[in-house]
């Protein structure tokens, strides 16, 4: 198993998880965006809708989770870097999906992430690449907890503050993890 210094956060659909993303790249620090999003924006740059990108959710899951596997290949694992979701999501949305979760399983134990961040649902919200509900939402939360803490991961709730805030709680959270070694 590969050891990383990479940083999850994760976190329901309207969890505020690509705010915190952008302000922590705002800050200076390396961030990856969420795969599912910039699948999106490329297939809405074609000219294709919501609707037709999402119209086959267990072929848009798997893009996204060929999307995950290469990105972490290409990021060395020594370089500090937040993740807009990991690996291990895919855990989640192949349950919810109804699919086998073996092949996220496996390729999750390839790597162990230096630290996961849950950031607790805000007050729902649509937007352009949005197809889930509230309840939707809700529920993955659950399955994203217990996908990372099958794995053997301590996870860290970020409770509902504002996006500099909740940035400011994760740098502090880093903070302490090195400051013990």
């Amino acid at each position: 198993m590969i050891q990383t210094n990479w940083y999850i956060i994760t976190g329901g659909p309207s969890s505020g998880k690509t705010k915190v993303i952008e302000y922590l790249a705002f800050l200076g620090y390396s961030v990856i965006p969420e795969a599912a999003r910039v699948l999106i924006d490329i297939e809405k740059s074609k000219g294709k809708s919501i609707k037709e990108i999402r119209s086959n959710e267990v072929e848009f899951q798997k893009k996204v989770f060929g999307m995950k596997i290469e990105i972490e290949n290409r990021i060395p694992p020594d370089q500090i870097t937040f993740f807009d979701r990991g690996i291990p999501d895919t855990i989640a949305y192949d349950k919810i999906c109804g699919l086998n979760e073996g092949h996220a399983i496996s390729a999750s134990q390839k790597r162990k992430y230096k630290g996961i961040f849950l950031l607790e649902q805000v007050l729902f919200e649509n937007d352009y690449g949005r197809t889930e509900d509230e309840k939707f939402a809700n529920n993955l939360s659950g399955l994203l907890y217990k996908s990372y803490l099958d794995l053997g991961y301590n996870i860290i709730k970020i409770p509902v503050i504002p996006i500099d805030e909740r940035a400011e709680f994760i740098l502090r959270n880093i903070e302490k993890h090195i400051k013990r070694k």
